[in-house]
């Protein structure tokens, strides 16, 4: 787990120049890796790299050199991630085609792959992984990021070159070097305050882009990157005809899960696990305790009634019998720290739960180098509430489309707040009309009286047109679940879940997100995933005796934050300041703003959503344009022994 930097310039020349820029660039990545670092110069290519060892310790070091035995030296290759099946996946090279290894790492395993075997190679990786491969006869870069996401790849293209980073702060130190400007991206601005957060592949710099999750690409020095996808996820559900068919099913499901876990504890350091009050987090640190009966695990909450899981996550920990570690967090806390934190995530995200998760990050960092989540459950297996619309909205589905318009029109003569309006606007909408993904800020008639920039042009819908588009033929809920992998998913719970373990040099892993458990939960047929008492049922089941009784069935928290009640109280001073002080001007109505937060300071009106989705924006324009707020950076420093 790291940080790598990679730019392929027009000319030997340009890139022998370029050397020094990349090396300072590096820098502001240095939480990602800080190990040590390194850079590489051949060719047209220039590598930089941050190292977090987790995986043969004493070597293994990047940028790192592999070739055949005709030509040891034939490929550099950057890679930040994991290969779980990297030691089966080496041992298959050596037998094959005599491959040959010079380290203990999972490195290796993947530029021997991708010589051996080509471009396929890259569905042959179980794991996350974002890399580049510099192939020194053919003059030519090879990179792929993993099948879902999990790690972060962003790109710039210039007259300089093509540039490849970790993390976007990287290019925009480039920026000179490559030959791009800074301008806002308005279209991407305006998607973030709809969505909660920029949806790949864009970016909030018109410039800068994201490799999207399950593509491979290839760039000749001059040239643009041509992408590829070599991974879309399909469900194809498989009918289970009674309860023997049902059984096998849960045992299927239970075996991938406990082997993706066992390879997720691959380490040559402390694995620990963090632990939320539900069932994804309680089944993953359950199965690590298999694996390492000194097993530590973390949770974070807030000293608020019904705003934490903390106590249900420490009866956990006790039936499993694990050490457990409790951070909460105040609102003053809170405060104090997001203009860094947005500083490390590179683009707003609007998600109040990123702040906790930086701080219990922070806390796991004193005990462990790696810890697992359960990220990708709910996604996989269904288990957001909001997948049982599609139940609560059939009435709707017998009334004539006509009728249905007209029930919407009567909607928004509603007033905002009252009982119905949203269930009857909605009702009224078609799945795709409805259905963005998991979070819907603002709407457009909302956002009109906000943003300058609006454009009644930009299609929130165009965002999820091809996920629709490919599951055009399947029921409505797995319709829900594949949008949220392209969306909800890539843009938010892994962007969060990488930047602030990674802001303290933490490695996540998060075993649901494996290929072959998706393999398993993708033939999971409706009624087993979504019924009118539970989500995730055949989950649910299959964890019967893995995870303790009083989480196997508990409704689903969402991990609340309680902004709704501190932007009302201890937050409102600190949010005018932030809004009277912002230079947004040219992009944001600072009194419509304003408005916002004193309708919501009433308490007649819940705007904390998307008030929280200006204040990330206005903080990240401060500190990425106005160039007004410079949060302190830390130096990556760890004193304890893992």
């Amino acid at each position: 787990m790291c940080g790598l930097l990679g730019l392929i310039c027009p000319s030997e020349l340009d890139a022998g120049s370029a050397r020094t820029a990349v090396s300072a660039a590096l820098r502001c990545q240095r939480h990602r890796g800080p190990d040590e670092a390194g850079t590489w110069a051949g060719g047209e290519a220039v590598f930089g790299f941050n190292r977090l060892s987790i995986i043969d310790i004493e070597r293994s070091h990047q940028p790192l050199r592999w070739g055949p035995p005709e030509s040891p030296d034939r490929y550099a290759i950057l890679f930040n991630g994991e290969i779980y099946n990297y030691l089966e996946l080496r041992k298959e090279l050596a037998d094959l085609h005599c491959a040959q290894f010079n380290t203990d790492g999972d490195t290796e395993s993947v530029v021997a792959a991708y010589h051996y075997l080509g471009p396929s190679a890259v569905g042959r990786l179980r794991g996350m992984f974002a890399f580049l491969i510099w192939d020194t006869e053919r003059g030519e870069l090879f990179g792929a990021r993993d099948p879902f996401g999990i790690k972060p790849l962003f790109y710039a293209s210039g007259p300089g070159g093509v540039a490849f980073s970790s993390e976007k702060k990287s290019l925009l130190e480039l920026a000179g070097t490559v030959g791009i400007g800074s301008e806002l991206d308005r279209t991407a601005l305006q998607h973030y305050l709809v969505l909660q957060y920029v949806p790949e592949p864009e970016s909030l710099h018109t410039l800068i882009r994201r490799v999207e999750s399950g593509t491979c690409f290839t760039v000749s020095p001059g040239e643009p990157p041509v992408f590829k996808r070599y991974f879309t996820p399909r469900f194809d559900a498989r009918p289970v005809r009674d309860a023997g068919d049902a059984e096998r099913l849960y045992d299927e499901i239970a075996e991938v899960l406990s082997d993706s876990v066992a390879k997720h504890m691959r380490a040559d350091v402390t694995v620990g696990s963090f632990l939320s009050g539900g069932i994804d987090s309680t089944a993953i640190a359950a199965l690590a305790k298999r694996h390492n009966p000194n097993l530590i695990t973390f949770t974070t909450g807030f000293e608020r009634e019904g705003y934490s899981e903390v106590d249900v996550a420490a009866e956990s920990a006790a039936a499993l019998g694990v050490r457990h570690v409790v951070r909460t967090v105040s609102a003053e806390e809170m405060m104090a720290a997001l203009p860094l934190i947005v500083w490390y995530l590179d683009d707003p995200v609007a998600d109040p739960a990123l702040v906790p998760l930086w701080f219990i990050a922070r806390e796991a960092r004193k005990h462990v180098k790696v810890v697992l989540s359960g990220e990708g459950a709910d996604e996989l297996f269904g288990g957001y509430t909001i997948y049982r619309e599609p139940l609560s909205l059939r009435p709707f589905e017998r009334v004539p489309g006509a009728l249905r318009k007209a029930m919407g029109k009567v909607s928004t003569r509603i007033p905002e707040g009252t009982r119905g309006k949203d269930l009857l606007r909605r009702g009224a909408l078609s799945l795709e009309e409805r259905y963005y993904g998991n979070a819907r800020i603002f709407r457009d008639d909302q956002l009109r009286s906000v943003l300058h920039t609006f454009d009644p042009e930009v299609g929130h819908a165009d965002v999820t047109a091809g996920p629709y588009r490919e599951s055009a033929s399947w029921d409505p809920v797995t319709r829900m679940q594949h949008v949220d992998l392209f969306t909800w998913l890539r843009g938010d719970i892994l962007v969060k879940a990488d930047k602030m373990t990674m802001a303290n040099s933490l490695e996540l892993r998060v075993p649901f997100l494996d290929p072959e458990v998706f393999k398993v939960a993708a033939r999971i047929p409706l009624e087993q995933k979504i019924t009118k008492e539970t989500t995730k049922f055949a989950l649910r089941q299959a964890l019967r005796e893995v995870v303790p009784g009083h989480v196997l069935n508990r409704r689903k928290l969402g991990f609340p934050v309680p902004i709704r009640l501190w932007l009302r109280d201890e937050m409102y001073d600190w949010a005018r300041d932030i809004i009277v002080k912002s230079q947004t001007e040219e992009e944001l109505d600072r009194n419509a703003v304003l408005r916002l937060l004193d309708e919501h300071r009433a308490g007649n009106l819940d705007h904390s959503r998307r008030i929280w989705a200006l204040l990330v924006f206005m903080l990240w324009h401060g500190i990425f344009v106005e160039r007004r707020i410079t949060p302190e950076i830390p130096e990556p420093h760890y004193p304890v022994k893992l």
